[in-house]
């Protein structure tokens, strides 16, 4: 009897960019013959990420002894000697390499590939197969990051910032609305840091435009994450005008009291971010915002964490991404003063309930208004506010009118409107 020949499999951590890399390291090992071999894309934002990282590679060899294990991804690239010394792994691959098909090779068995990640100074370019399972593609439009948060590892294993053509950008996007893909969600680590390393430094929002114009058969647009130090004319019109880019702006604000932003060597100021969402809720009256928030931070009192929990009803914050600070060794934010461990989870819970009563109330608003929702699965969307949404009729990938009907803490519910 032949044995069965197990497939190539890739277990994603961390962010959206990492979602799309793992979609590019499959086809790259699948395609390099690769089989039963299991590739754990790592997380490094947080010394919990990395964790947990290491105890998924760690069962993960339990449940598959005979499989290969290839560690790649930012904690990999940051301490590969760390995971090249775990007896589950079986080679280690950093960030650039893992975006090379070479890399995978079977004559390729170097037990560590890594090289220097600050020396780079080219994204590596792919056009995608498609995203299985998904009706929502992510396209990453740059890699890296040229600024030096005091919490912030990243830069480290990403690299400064690179920036995909704008050319390369529409053949991807085309080539994946051409498959059925009706919304793109525009991926990276600095987004609006785009352009600045290409021949004009074209802005974040001329590529936005250029993008709309050029593959005028995709339906829908998501912005990931913006810096609000970055928020320009160019990308404040197109979202202005453009009803293609979805109305749901998420911000990198990480807090909401000046003294900290300072100490986190953010480039914006709490009036900033107020600023940002008065500009686009003048612009774009329906827009929704999110936001990153860290509970927590090193020498964050109490009065200073207030400043960030008024933020979320200041600025109308709906979707909060939470984190309770977590030091992350190397940075320069483990070196100071460190705020009491219990005090740490108890902000970022505070947060947590913040933001969840902001989306309840948010909810309750919606019920009688219309959406257009995108299904990703039987019964379940999302409409163009980045809210789930249930509804009774439908299949993946339809675009479809909706009437919300009802709403619970965290969802809508809605009927299908006739064509």
């Amino acid at each position: 009897m032949n044995a069965i020949t197990k497939p190539v499999e890739v277990v994603n951590f961390g962010c959206r960019l990492n979602a799309y890399e793992s979609v590019v390291m499959h086809e790259h090992a699948t395609a390099a013959g690769l089989s039963n071999t299991i590739i754990v894309n790592t997380c490094a934002v947080t010394k919990e990420a990395e964790r947990q990282s290491q105890q998924a590679i760690r069962r993960i060899k339990r449940e598959n002894p005979s499989a290969a294990i290839i560690a790649t991804g930012c904690a990999a690239q940051l301490a590969p000697e760390k995971y090249s010394a775990m007896p589950e792994v079986t080679r280690v691959i950093g960030n650039e390499h893992k975006m090379k098909r070479e890399s995978f090779l079977p004559e390729n068995t170097a037990p560590v590939l890594i090289s220097d990640i600050m020396a780079v100074r080219e994204t590596s370019e792919h056009l995608v197969e498609g995203f299985d399972g998904r009706t929502r593609a992510f396209v990453q439009v740059q890699q890296g990051c040229d600024h030096r948060c005091t919490f912030c590892i990243i830069p480290f294993a990403r690299g400064n910032n690179r920036s995909v053509p704008m050319g390369r950008i529409v053949e991807e996007v085309r080539a994946l609305v051409a498959k059925g893909f009706k919304e793109v969600v525009i991926t990276g680590v600095d987004i609006t840091g785009y352009g600045g390393d290409l021949p004009g430094s074209p802005t974040l929002g001329q590529m936005l435009r250029r993008l709309l114009m050029a593959v005028p058969e995709l339906p829908r647009l998501r912005l990931s994450s913006i810096d609000p130090a970055e928020l320009d004319d160019d990308l404040l019109n197109v979202i202005a005008d453009q009803p293609r880019v979805m109305p749901h702006i998420h911000i990198s604000a990480q807090s909401g009291d000046d003294m900290i932003l300072k100490r986190m060597k953010r480039r914006h100021s709490r009036a900033d971010i107020i600023a940002v969402c008065d500009k686009v809720r003048e612009a774009r009256p329906d827009a929704v915002f999110g936001a990153d928030i860290i509970g927590g931070f090193p020498t964050e009192t109490e009065e200073m964490f207030e400043n960030s929990l008024a933020l979320v009803e200041e600025c109308g914050l709906t979707h909060l991404h939470v984190f309770p600070y977590s030091i992350r060794p190397g940075t320069p934010a483990a070196k100071m003063p460190q705020v009491n461990g219990a005090a740490i989870k108890a902000r970022a819970a505070r947060l947590r309930d913040a933001g969840k009563a902001a989306m309840a109330a948010y909810l309750r608003g919606r019920v009688g208004t219309q959406a257009k929702v995108l299904l990703e699965r039987d019964g379940q969307g999302q409409c163009e506010h980045y809210v789930p949404v249930a509804v009774a009729e439908g299949a993946p990938g339809e675009l479809i009118d909706v009437r919300i009907t009802g709403a619970t803490e965290s969802t809508l519910t809605g009927e299908r409107l006739s064509a």
